[in-house]
């Protein structure tokens, strides 16, 4: 498969290094990771080379699998398995992880599905495991930066359940999961990579 015939999501060449920074730091001494909603599978092949302790597990919906899976057939690693079926709102594999990482999803998700997922959190997690999220947040009502109020109204003019959430919606949602949020790092592109941990 050549690259044009790969599925490109152009962001992920721009926020992959920034995200990796913190995932070296995050990851050092974890094992295993659950990628909720993988996208294209970019993101995927580029950390799990970089984080060779860890077993870098992708996952999508049924109708993305093969986007996912093209990707790590073109760029292999000892540390990506096959990618899982994962709806969110559905059916999850029996799997446990130490953490669940996910990028730039929360907006596009639902609200109901952002609320079950932090749900299923537990499930999956083991008892140190923690939650790194990446993507575009409000804190105190306010947006990072002019631009995420236009991408805002733009996400709910496609779908009014869409849109950036609410840091402190997200950390209540975390809290009654028995999480707590430990970092709320400011990234470039007026995105943020948060971490709760149990």
């Amino acid at each position: 498969m050549t690259d044009q015939a790969l599925p490109d999501a152009p962001s992920t060449a721009r926020n992959r290094k920034p995200i990796l920074e913190h995932l070296q730091r995050l990851l050092a001494d974890r094992r295993r990771v659950l990628e909720v909603g993988s996208g294209t599978g970019q993101h995927a092949v580029y950390f799990a080379p970089r984080l060779p302790q860890v077993l870098w597990q992708t996952s999508e919906r049924r109708v993305n699998l093969h986007e996912v899976q093209s990707w790590l057939t073109h760029v292999p690693a000892d540390n990506l398995p096959v990618p899982l079926e994962l709806d969110v709102t559905g059916a999850w594999p029996a799997i446990s992880v130490d953490t669940v990482f996910t990028a730039n999803t929360l907006h596009i998700m639902p609200a109901q599905a952002v609320e079950t997922l932090f749900q299923r959190l537990p499930e999956v997690l083991t008892t140190d495991g923690q939650f790194i999220a990446y993507g575009p947040v409000k804190i105190g009502g306010e947006y990072i930066g002019p631009g995420n109020a236009g991408f805002d109204e733009w996400l709910k003019e496609a779908d009014p359940q869409r849109g950036i959430r609410d840091l402190e919606w997200l950390d209540q949602l975390a809290e009654s999961q028995g999480l707590r949020r430990t970092e709320n790092n400011f990234l470039p592109a007026n995105n943020q990579l948060l971490v709760w941990r149990r």
